[in-house]
């Protein structure tokens, strides 16, 4: 290990032996819960309709099935219109039931709850509700639901729920912006719709205690933001809310917030005098599991002959989906602060627009509005170097914002807190050996031959810990040595339990094999922010690093009593965890001395907010290679080259495992996915035999280029890098399938690039 410290070092996760062996506990297996004991099954019956107002709902056949204990509506259930929250701070009213009553508003939105004996029972029973419905012109084109004077919720007075306009940002000037622009180039995109894809649906699971309280198991990235909610579904004090979180696999931003199939479980509960379960099929997780992107983008840039950017103009249309739910606020508040992206351009203006469709709802998906100000940038930054006839790559270079480790501001208004975009660009490229990539693709256009190659760059920065700030840590050392260390982050794949051991054994010397993480429920961490937003490791491993800190200082005092030395004479020998006076290291205290000697006074433990002065902004370069079959249009990613800086490392190993995911689902939305539906607002995606869910067989090894620029803005210089990879890689790919046949005449290819797509555009060229 570097210099005796375990930071930095690649370290084996301690999660995996369980997940390769016994396998995780899900809310799937909750079977020995003793409050779960004879719990009831909740299937839900959903929408068939993408638009129209309930006329009637016939449950009386689905409550003569075998094992069929009750079936519920909104009516039945006296259920209440929920608001949306950011359309209604700007008096925006869209609110709707959480069993749709009045009208439904997309595929998939559940309308009944059928409550049975056993899960296969429920399936049975859901078919045999009939839902009756006066059909409603369906907006499934963002564009036209802005258009059109049919509403989707009457209360909101339009389809638009939010307009930057609002906020007292002015409307884009139009082609007047550019007027002294030797060269101005145009483009519409469309950022598409995908779906996340957690590998475990949603799962939910819901029991009132003989004490009165509701105990709710989640599938959730946020187990104490759901008590709010939860409190407010079931009419009770959020002190009557236990929420805890059982393993979670795979969330991705979509399982952040609560659905209203997870709180509606203890209000059913409490009718039916029994606990509940719920779980989603694949095919309505596909449907009713929020989905992500979903941004119509239109793009001008213009600048100099020479290759200077000076104006950038973005109008970035939302589509929220059936609801205002967190879809609502992505652009105006991720996608246009960061617009800028790692360039000093002196004029932009971004105004965006979020509209309601009567597609499935949007909300975070990873890197959540980050990635489609990245695309949105990058992909003009493509266009205005076609238009110059020059390298992509040197066209970025000539308008990268200079190296600075003080702040930067830009003309969007971030604020990023280090940078330094131009050394991130050179190592990607280095490693890529770009000057031979080109001098391939050459003579591949050269020849002619029907497989060509294509090189795409992009280099991105986007702001990770914007989420809180701050967050909640605890670690108590027992009386047998072990710390035990609480959370208020919530791991789902990212390796925290590896994470936290490590730097609470940095500052304790306690060894990992006996350290145990304690997170996901609320009455053992009752404040937490969550995971979310690549917060995990700036705000929550900070947090636990200062606390285990704090609680060494607070060992030393005990040590010192015990010891009969002055505090200030006793130093900790972190390899044999044990506290003595320096110079005489034979005379000394362990861990479990002192956690013995404390028991008498509370406890040795030390319980703290630890927060944060504001976000970070991490940043990196991505080249990826790609080869075109001219005749098909297939696609074959052949390479990926990621530079990704995070700030301080404190384990390659999980830095790695977060670029990896992050490429593969990057290349993904590129290459394979998109959400789609026909006029009528029917999901034509809505199995994974339909949508393009990629494996290991489309992707190459990614080729992983280590730096690091710590940041000042917390403890320990780390930034986030759970979105980054997602955020640098689908750019590169889309810029490599258009650069691939760019000769051919083609300019741009939406995504996802499919081999169809590209043969069409192709063609279009000729």
């Amino acid at each position: 290990m570097t210099g005796g410290s375990i930071l930095g070092n690649r370290v084996l996760r301690k999660e995996d032996p369980k997940f390769l062996t016994s396998g995780g506990k899900y809310v799937d297996d909750l079977n020995d819960e003793p409050l779960l004991q004879g719990a009831l099954h909740v299937t839900y019956v959903r929408s068939s309709v993408a638009h129209g107002r309930i006329l009637s709902i016939d449950t009386s056949d689905a409550e003569s099935m075998p094992g069929v204990v009750a079936v519920f509506t909104a009516a039945s259930l006296e259920l209440q219109p929920v608001p949306a929250g950011m359309p209604a701070a700007f008096g925006v009213i869209v609110a709707r039931t959480l069993l749709a009553s009045d009208k439904v508003r997309y595929v998939g939105e559940p309308i009944a709850a059928v409550v049975t004996e056993t899960r296969e029972q429920g399936v049975d029973a859901a078919e045999a509700v009939i839902a009756d419905y006066d059909v409603l012109e369906a907006f499934v084109d963002v564009e036209a639901a802005m258009m059109s004077s049919t509403l989707v919720y009457e209360g909101a007075g339009s389809n638009v729920v939010f307009d930057t306009t609002v906020l007292g940002i002015p409307e884009n000037t139009g082609e007047a912006f550019f007027k002294d622009c030797d060269v101005v180039v145009t483009g519409r995109f469309m950022n598409q719709r995908v779906a996340p894809c957690p590998l475990e649906v949603r799962g939910a699971a819901a029991a009132w205690g003989p004490d009165g309280r509701l105990n709710q198991w989640l599938s959730t990235q946020h187990a104490q933001g759901a008590v709010d909610p939860l409190a407010a579904a079931n009419g009770v004090d959020k002190s009557l809310i236990r929420v805890r979180t059982p393993d979670v696999g795979g969330g991705f931003g979509a399982k952040i917030g609560a659905y209203g199939e997870e709180l509606l479980l203890g209000v059913i509960a409490k009718k039916t005098g029994r606990p509940v379960k719920w779980r989603e099929t694949r095919s309505e997780s596909m449907v009713a599991l929020g989905h992500g992107r979903a941004q119509l983008q239109y793009v001008t840039i213009g600048g100099t002959k020479a290759g200077k950017v000076t104006h950038y103009q973005l109008h970035a249309i939302q589509d929220c989906g059936g609801f205002a739910d967190m879809g609502t606020i992505l652009a105006p508040f991720m996608t246009r602060p960061m617009s800028s992206g790692v360039y000093a351009i002196p004029n932009i203006e971004c105004r965006t627009t979020s509209v309601i469709t009567n597609t499935t709802p949007t909300v975070a998906y990873r890197g959540a509005g980050r990635p489609e100000a990245t695309a949105a940038i990058e992909r003009a930054m493509d266009l205005f170097a076609l238009e110059l006839g020059m390298d992509a790559a040197e066209v970025r270079r000539k308008n990268l914002i200079k190296k600075f480790m003080e702040g930067h501001t830009t003309v969007s208004g971030s604020t990023y807190d280090v940078g330094d975009y131009e050394t991130a660009l050179d190592k990607a490229l280095a490693a890529a050996d770009y000057a031979s990539l080109r001098t391939e693709q050459a003579k591949r256009r050269a020849s002619g031959d029907v497989k060509q190659i294509g090189i795409g760059v992009s280099v991105y920065v986007e702001i990770t810990g914007g989420v809180g700030n701050g967050e909640s840590a605890k670690v108590e050392v027992t009386e047998d040595g072990r710390a035990k260390v609480y959370t208020g982050t919530s791991p789902h794949g990212q390796g925290h339990d590896t994470a936290w051991s490590m730097l609470v054994q940095e500052q304790t010397g306690i060894p990992m094999d006996r350290i145990e993480l304690i997170w996901g429920d609320t009455d053992l961490v009752p404040v937490g922010t969550g995971t979310m937003g690549s917060r995990s490791l700036q705000q929550g491993g900070n947090a636990v690093f200062q606390v285990a800190g704090t609680l060494t200082e607070k060992a030393k005092a005990v040590a010192a009593r015990l010891l009969e030395a002055n505090e200030a004479d006793v130093v900790l020998d972190k390899g044999r965890g044990v506290f003595h006076v320096a110079g005489t290291p034979a005379m000394s205290k362990s861990w479990a001395d002192l956690a013995a000697a404390e028991k008498g006074n509370g406890g040795l433990m030390h319980d703290e907010v630890i927060g944060v002065p504001g976000a970070t902004f991490p940043f990196g370069a991505h080249v990826a290679v790609v080869e075109v079959d001219t005749e098909t249009g297939r696609v074959k990613h052949l390479r990926q080259v990621a530079c990704d800086d995070a700030g301080k490392v404190l384990n390659p190993m999980l830095l790695d495992g977060q670029i990896h995911g992050g490429v593969a689902q990057g290349v993904a939305q590129a290459l394979l996915e998109e959400v789609l539906y026909d006029a009528d607002g029917n999901p034509t995606t809505s199995n994974l035999a339909d949508y393009g869910f990629i494996s290991a067989a489309e992707l190459p090894s990614v080729e992983v280029v280590h730096m690091e620029t710590p940041t000042p803005v917390n403890a320990i210089g780390a930034k986030g890098i759970g979105e980054s990879g997602t955020i640098g890689s689908t750019p590169a790919i889309q810029s490599a399938v258009v650069d691939a046949v760019s000769h051919l005449g083609v300019r741009h290819i939406e995504m996802p690039c499919t081999a169809e797509r590209v043969w069409q555009a192709i063609n279009a060229a000729k």
